[in-house]
């Protein structure tokens, strides 16, 4: 900390600069949550999106799987603008092999294009809510009990021996019926019981732009636009969409931007 030290009368009285409110919970890290809490009043842009603070001072942002340049963060209280600059570091990711699957879910014919361009819109859409809500904040917890990882975030995916797009969700292995929970409280934007390539999918606004998505899941026990509070029981686990067996992918967003779901929980990475 910068400091100025006056002399008045034999008394010394320090007078330091302030330190910036500006506070960060997460690493800049590719694909990772960040939570970040400034001075109510206070406007932060992040890049060149000017993102919503809460009334309590709170933001969040994320940061994309393979985002290589630096993240920009401007913040201005009354006109007084301070930017910072973070590096973002690099992750290394796995590779998958998944086979088995039916020719129809790796290279989709193409009668069903159309199917599958109005879901990505659908998805798209749930994604895009701005909410004033602020669920964001608080501690996810896992949506299964005992749960088993069997496919990470980020892994580049082999499907039949073609590669595709990379796995942006956490795979959670699961017994046909197994019960899942809300991982935080939210307001249910998407309850779809049949998906070309997810199945029975739901998806959570949490506020702010962050989202989660529950994919390949047998029963849906909840509704579009139902409030759930952390630790409902929403469904269960199934194999329904593009699927080689009973589990549950989820996903993390913010915004369009795919996060790492282990960025929110107890999982170590």
């Amino acid at each position: 900390m910068d400091c100025k030290i006056i002399k008045f009368i034999s008394i010394i009285i320090f007078f330091c600069t302030e330190v910036s409110a500006l506070e960060f919970s997460g690493k800049f890290i590719q694909g990772h949550f960040i939570l970040g809490k400034t001075e109510i009043g206070s406007k932060i842009t992040i890049d060149k999106r000017q993102v919503k603070v809460s009334k309590k001072g709170f933001f969040v942002f994320g940061l994309g799987r393979d985002r290589k340049n630096d993240i920009i963060i401007t913040k201005d209280l009354d006109g007084t603008k301070e930017v910072i600059v973070k590096k973002i570091l690099k992750r290394k990711y796995n590779i998958q092999r998944i086979d088995g699957l039916p020719k129809k879910k790796v290279t989709p014919p193409e009668e069903v294009y159309e199917r599958i361009k109005n879901e990505n819109r659908l998805i798209g859409k749930a994604r895009s809510i701005n909410s004033d809500l602020t669920f964001f904040k608080d501690k996810f917890i896992l949506p299964l009990d005992n749960a088993i990882i069997t496919g990470v975030y980020g892994s580049q995916r082999i499907l039949n021996g073609k590669p595709r797009w990379p796995h942006y969700g956490i795979d959670f292995a699961g017994d046909l019926g197994t019960p899942i929970k809300a991982m935080a409280d939210g307001v249910v934007t998407l309850a779809e019981k049949d998906l070309y390539f997810t199945g029975a999918t739901l998806i959570f606004d949490h506020g702010h732009g962050v989202s989660t998505l529950y994919m390949h899941m047998d029963k849906i026990f909840v509704e579009k636009d139902d409030i759930v509070s952390k630790g409902d029981i929403v469904g269960t686990v199934g194999s329904s969409g593009r699927s080689t067996g009973p589990h549950l992918d989820i996903r993390l967003n913010w915004f369009d931007v795919r996060l790492d779901p282990a960025t929110v929980l107890d999982i170590k990475q």
